[in-house]
């Protein structure tokens, strides 16, 4: 007797905005979905991303790797992310548009299939349409996964707010009588805010590499040097 064995396919539905998923679901759902650039799930709801625009979206954020990265390039045992997907728990997968994390000794690690899981000590989103996400139920998600600074550019309001958790809260970090707002987590991570905000990035990175060229950011790389040492 000949038996016929029928294969099952499962048909695994795509990912709409405002699907309410576990991260496990949500992972199976984007890694079909080839075509999507960006989707994210935030305190277990789904959110896709629009096209960007280059003045809201595109320049603010190449404008903050070039800051980021610029740190980085000097900053021996930190990671820049740009655009990472970051399991953070049960229920939030984020995609922030920046990061920034320490390499050996620091709150997260690089998963064995290649993803950031745990918090990055620094978070940043450009938040023009998504605003309100990114200052309500995202905060409230990297605040509880202890996310150490999270900064949002809101740009139709033309201003940056800079968080620090402290005491379980985030608070917003001041800018200095010249206008600098500098990383409590990073040493030597200053931001010339005003420049920043009207696209001056030249001043923006002369601003940076003064600090960088102190001794106090010189001890800082050595601290994280002698992490990578004794992680080895």
């Amino acid at each position: 007797m000949t038996q016929s064995i029928t294969k099952t396919t499962v048909n695994i539905p795509p990912l709409e905005n405002g699907d309410r998923l576990t991260r496990l679901e949500f992972e199976t759902r984007y890694q079909q979905m080839t075509h999507v650039k960006k989707a994210e799930l935030i305190e277990g709801i789904v959110y896709l991303g629009s096209p960007v625009k280059i003045n809201q979206h595109g320049a603010p954020h190449a404008n903050i790797i070039g800051w980021l990265g610029f740190y980085s390039a000097y900053t021996n045992g930190v990671q820049i992310g740009d655009n990472c997907t970051v399991r953070l728990d049960p229920e939030n997968e984020p995609q922030p548009d920046a990061l920034l994390r320490i390499e050996k000794g620091g709150q997260s690690i690089i998963s064995e299939d290649g993803y950031v899981e745990g918090a990055p000590e620094l978070i940043v989103e450009i938040a023009a349409s998504t605003v309100s996400i990114d200052l309500h139920d995202k905060l409230k998600a990297y605040r509880r996964n202890q996310v150490q600074e999270y900064l949002v550019w809101r740009v139709d309001d033309n201003e940056i707010d800079w968080f620090r958790l402290k005491e379980e809260k985030y608070i917003k970090l001041k800018a200095d009588e010249n206008g600098i707002i500098k990383s409590e987590v990073y040493q030597g991570l200053w931001l010339d805010v005003n420049a920043l905000l009207r696209g001056d990035l030249a001043t923006v990175l002369n601003i940076l590499q003064q600090e960088l060229n102190t001794s106090e950011h010189q001890t800082f790389v050595k601290k994280l040097s002698t992490n990578i040492t004794n992680n080895e």
